[in-house]
């Protein structure tokens, strides 16, 4: 009876996905194309960064052995998470915007409107919450041009 059982809910139950390896980050990649423009091979460019050989070989197979399109960093559209950590830090010491701003790199308007933006009201008072606008970053749906996760 119980073996039995044990088949049928085999039957019944979709098979369990392996989430798989996590993706490495745009940075170890783009120095992965960096070593293959000096010469090396897929292999030896694996060893020189820390990755698995056939992760190598698979990146450097997937694109043809052309280094991808847009290897470059993000754009600079939307604030990162170190920016807005940033940010907080010099808005809770007192700063204002233009001063934050001058300090971030970044357009006055940027910072006046992603300090309005994730604010919350706590006893009457504005405070700034950066971890909770990174996190409703991550929860939209990847759009036109949408590349970060």
């Amino acid at each position: 009876m119980v073996r039995r059982q044990q088949a049928a809910d085999r039957a019944v139950r979709p098979k369990l996905r392996s989430p798989g390896h996590p993706k490495y980050q745009r940075h170890i990649e783009a120095a992965f194309w960096d070593e293959i423009a000096k010469g090396l091979l897929a292999e030896e460019a694996a060893g020189v960064i820390g990755v698995a050989p056939a992760v190598a070989t698979r990146w450097f197979r997937q694109c043809g052995g052309m280094r991808p399109f847009d290897p470059k960093p993000r754009s600079g559209r939307y604030l990162s998470f170190s920016e807005r950590e940033e940010i907080a830090l010099l808005n809770a010491q007192g700063k204002g915007v233009r001063e934050i701003a001058q300090q971030v790199g970044r357009d006055p308007g940027t910072i006046s409107r992603g300090l309005r933006r994730n604010a919350a009201t706590r006893g009457g008072k504005l405070d700034y919450r950066h971890r909770s606008c990174q996190g409703r970053r991550r929860r939209q749906p990847a759009g036109p041009g949408r590349t970060d996760g």
